[in-house]
């Protein structure tokens, strides 16, 4: 919620800059009222509901315990504590960052929206190969902290890119498909151990699909630059649920019941 104040103040202030355009490619025209884009500024509140509900199902889950043997996210497991607090942060970020650029059409607040962008992918990316691997939190911090970088650097690149326009929706839509990549080579490897539940995982992958797909249809063709119902602003929502369910998805990490728990042996 601190986040959200802050970009309240933001834009009030005008501590983001003058209004340069960013982000006027997603159809809804700017208004000369406190906020440019109202449908794709206020769409993004879906990002803070579900970063709320990652961290209610976090602390439910730890309260509650568990049924059988789990170290999914939401777990108290030695790899996993904190990652569902850290998650949770980052989705609920991403909405004020993407609200921030809808909101001003500044360039500091296209960047804030590329960032949070970023953030997620390389959590996503960053977690399953923590997995894969078997390393700890530190390594996931550094891969973590390296794959934001990366993605920044190659979105220094001005060039235009075909269907997703810019080089850092490239490296964002790269880290997802690996994240996607190493979840299903991670579920088969698991069958006789840990093991998530992938119906959350198609859900998630179906959303921002869809999501995608409305993006890219609603930029130019279905367009009515003044109408309250906008495109992007269902692409907003359809990915915050979509980063609901991949947490989900992590959290559904269990032993099956007829696998003895090491701790049992």
């Amino acid at each position: 919620m601190v986040s959200t104040g802050l970009l309240v103040l933001a834009v009030g202030q005008g501590w983001l800059g003058p209004d340069v355009g960013r982000g006027d490619g997603f159809c809804e025209a700017a208004r000369d009222g406190f906020v440019k884009q109202p449908a794709n500024t206020f769409s993004n509140l879906g990002f803070v509901v579900a970063g709320l509900l990652v961290a209610w199902r976090a602390g439910r889950a730890d309260l509650l315990g568990d049924v059988l043997p789990r170290r999914g996210l939401s777990s108290r497991g030695p790899n996993s504590r904190g990652l569902a607090t850290a998650y949770a942060c980052v989705v609920v970020l991403l909405g004020p960052a993407s609200a921030a650029m809808h909101a001003t059409q500044a360039e500091a607040g296209g960047d804030l929206d590329m960032l949070s962008m970023y953030l997620v992918a390389s959590f996503a990316a960053a977690y399953a190969l923590m997995r894969w691997t078997g390393r700890g939190r530190s390594f996931f911090g550094t891969l973590f902290v390296a794959l934001v970088g990366l993605c920044e650097l190659i979105g220094r690149y001005a060039g235009e890119v075909p269907v997703v326009e810019h080089a850092g929706n490239v490296a964002f839509a790269a880290l997802l498909l690996a994240a996607v990549v190493l979840e299903v080579r991670l579920w088969r490897r698991s069958a006789d151990d840990l093991r998530t539940d992938l119906r959350w995982g198609a859900g998630a992958l179906g959303a921002i699909l869809v999501a995608f797909g409305i993006w890219n249809v609603t930029k130019r063709a279905w367009c009515d630059p003044h109408s309250i119902l906008q495109g992007h602003a269902v692409w907003h929502l359809l990915c915050a649920v979509s980063a609901y369910l991949l947490f989900r998805l992590w959290a559904s990490e269990r032993r099956p019941a007829s696998t003895p728990s090491p701790a049992d042996g």
